[in-house]
């Protein structure tokens, strides 16, 4: 069995973060002249989107707005697309997506850069990942088990649920996966990602579907709609607890919680199985430089990156706390555009 992680990312990733945070400047600086709208608007994900965030979203929103003077609403959404287009037009200001989502945006327009990120466990930029993941339903993963290891060998032919061609961990990350580790092979030597989107006879999967966001890609898996499920950690973590093995490494066995709210409500108990695990950097809350000026955007920035703002447990909440998105101790921290070269260079996104 080959190696279960990414060695292309995980190279990629230990050599640029050792070797700093790179450039100190998002974009050029702002006019002075840009005319900004009186309202802020945010723009989330679907697996943001939801009432369990209600209170996060409401928390973010209470500072952005105290720190700029200006009122500040939600665009919550069912579709990737949709909230990704508010952003690059304009409709919305700010928005919260993933790496692969900000890159492709940041390539048709430089205007779009990110603000912040949330760090990791040593409050900086070091270990500032999560994971993108395939899972199995429990009682299926000895197929994807050889020895004490597990792997994506045997995904080809099953039946597979992803998120949305424009996720990050929940497309993007595992195709790329998928096209390194089978390339090698005569059969899929030629793969492509518009590929790993089509099942059918003769194709990788034998029936590929996009649930929309993470937890309905878990749902997918766990009503046995589908054989294996790209999903990520983190918004998913609320509704599930580690019951076996290291968190977030193949072979990590996770397990609904009796409490855990919609849509994973009448799951309770059902388990879940980690078969490969990638590491992400992680996802920024990015901007539209063009439509806030360069004062609003340092104003956002220098209040989300305060000491305040990491103490607030309704943002950072405790670890395992329900609903935690942000988690302690972490805290957001600066960002530009260089720091996510290396998935620039693993997704194949721009120059």
């Amino acid at each position: 069995m080959r190696k279960l992680y990414f060695p292309g990312l995980i190279i990629a990733l230990a050599v640029f973060l050792l070797a700093g945070c790179g450039s100190s400047s998002n974009a050029p600086s702002n006019s002075a002249t840009v005319k900004e709208p009186d309202t802020i608007t945010i723009a989330w994900l679907p697996n943001n989107s939801g009432e369990n965030e209600k209170e996060l979203r409401a928390e973010i929103d209470n500072v952005i707005a105290k720190a700029t003077g200006k009122k500040v609403e939600d665009k919550l959404t069912t579709d990737y697309a949709i909230a990704i287009a508010a952003l690059e037009n304009g409709d919305a200001q700010l928005g919260w997506f993933g790496p692969n989502e900000y890159l492709v945006s940041h390539a048709k327009n430089p205007k779009i850069i990110p603000l912040v990120v949330e760090s990791g466990d040593s409050g900086t930029l070091k270990d500032a990942l999560y994971h993108s993941r395939f899972l199995v339903k429990k009682g299926n993963e000895a197929q994807y088990k050889s020895g004490d290891s597990y792997g994506i060998d045997n995904i080809t032919g099953k039946r597979i649920s992803f998120v949305s061609t424009s996720s990050t961990s929940g497309f993007n990350m595992p195709a790329a996966a998928i096209m390194s580790y089978f390339s090698k092979q005569d059969k899929w030597k030629h793969l492509t990602k518009d590929d790993l989107a089509q099942g059918g006879s003769g194709k990788f999967f034998s029936q590929v579907i996009f649930a929309g966001s993470h937890q309905l890609s878990l749902v997918s898996l766990l009503t046995d709609k589908v054989d294996v499920a790209a999903v990520d950690d983190i918004d998913v973590s609320q509704y599930v607890e580690l019951a076996q093995g290291s968190d977030n490494a193949p072979g990590a066995v996770y397990t609904v919680k009796k409490d855990a709210a919609a849509p994973f409500n009448n799951l309770a108990g059902k388990q879940f199985v980690v078969i490969k695990s990638i590491p992400v950097l992680n996802t920024p809350i990015e901007a539209n430089s063009a439509v806030l000026s360069q004062k609003t955007l340092d104003a956002i920035t220098q209040a989300l990156t305060s000491d305040q703002v990491t103490n607030d447990p309704k943002i950072f909440a405790p670890k395992g706390a329900k609903g935690a998105v942000f988690v302690q101790p972490h805290r957001f921290v600066k960002v530009d555009d260089a720091w996510y070269d290396p998935m620039r260079k693993v997704l194949g996104i721009g120059a």
